[in-house]
């Protein structure tokens, strides 16, 4: 296979077999591409399709992303991790409705200035929803491109992205860059998959190193693996009688950047302290099953603790402090393993009551 005839086999392979029927292939705008961008980096797209449905429910343009609180947005992004895509995607709309009267700007370049988003997804918006000639390499088409030229060496290695990218610029045609670029992304979603590739079913079959070598898997290069560390934090959920749990809203930059979340002590000892500053009579204490949350780089050992109060709490005067209500919650950005553990204390409440 010579690189004039890896387009027409792509587009070839998309018009039988592409997928045309995502939500976000719907009425194609700028905006419904780069919401659909950023969700899918790091995601896959099964988890991703309500998700996006819902953002598009509660904010339809930029310009409603644009002018929506901070906890909207991370509400309905509460799930889906990385958080700071969510802060970015406001950030971004606010600049977009501000600085190019809410229009995306029409050029890999200037989208490339915006918050949050790289080359590759400023590639995708201007080939998907523009028309425009831009080559993309998220993972999915970082891997049929390291495969189908058997590319050694990591591509997190700036080098070996470099080259990449050259191949990826160079195999990019001209016209139906519209649909080049998603039949890229669904083949490496579909066929060309981690552990178990459709080699038979690719159109690049003839045309792979990879394939050719009998090593389809040993590329893309895996990133070197490192031991993650393990850290350890307790999180009280101090449950009032009305069904109320103390939160904390964490600083903007940061792990969590914020999303509201349970206090964190470093040992049972800390919680007077705690308690102290906001007034609380402390009751019955229950420790419940750690919760291991993985990071990128690291392991968070969560130990929560479900602890009664023997009187009502008195209102919390201090900023980015509330109370949440198990039975009524108020639609708020919440961390991942902190949204599990209030499941748990409603649970848990629940199963403390009178029948």
């Amino acid at each position: 296979m010579t690189p004039q005839q890896f387009a027409p086999a792509v587009l070839a392979w998309y018009d039988r077999h592409g997928r045309k029927d995502l939500p976000w292939q719907q009425g194609i705008t700028p905006y419904r591409v780069w919401v659909s961008e950023i969700m899918l980096q790091q995601t896959q797209v099964s988890t991703v399709l309500d998700y996006f449905d819902r953002f598009m429910e509660s904010l339809p343009t930029v310009q409603a992303l644009a002018e929506a609180p901070e906890d909207e947005v991370l509400h309905l992004w509460t799930g889906l991790g990385y958080y700071s895509r969510a802060r970015n995607l406001h950030k971004t709309a606010k600049a977009v409705v501000a600085q190019h009267d809410g229009e995306f700007p029409k050029s890999v370049e200037a989208l490339c200035e915006l918050p949050g988003i790289g080359r590759s997804t400023a590639g995708a918006i201007a080939s998907l929803s523009m028309g425009l000639r831009a080559p993309i390499l998220d993972g999915n088409v970082k891997r049929v491109l390291a495969r189908y030229s058997a590319q050694t060496g990591y591509p997190g290695e700036p080098k070996v992205a470099a080259r990449l990218w050259d191949l990826a610029e160079a195999l990019t045609p001209h016209e139906r860059v519209n649909h080049y670029t998603q039949a890229m992304m669904d083949l490496g979603a579909t066929l060309c998959t981690r552990s178990r590739p459709s080699c038979l079913l690719c159109p690049l079959e003839r045309g792979c190193e990879a394939h050719m070598l009998g090593r389809e898997t040993d590329f893309p290069v895996p990133k070197p693996r490192k031991t993650l560390p393990q850290k350890r934090t307790l999180m009280p959920m101090f449950l009032s009688d009305e069904n109320e749990v103390l939160l904390y809203r964490r600083p903007s930059a940061g792990l969590w950047g914020g999303l509201w979340s349970l206090p964190e002590v470093d040992g049972p000892e800390s919680l007077g302290a705690l308690a102290d500053r906001f007034g609380l009579q402390l009751g019955e204490r229950q420790p419940l099953p750690v919760l291991i949350h993985t990071f990128s780089h690291f392991q968070l050992a969560i130990e929560p603790w479900l602890i009664a109060l023997e009187e009502p709490p008195s209102t919390v005067t201090e900023a980015d402090w509330l109370w949440y209500n198990l039975a009524t919650p108020p639609r708020l950005g919440l961390a991942a393993p902190v949204k599990k553990l209030l499941k748990r204390a409603a649970e848990e409440s629940k199963a403390g009551e009178p029948t």
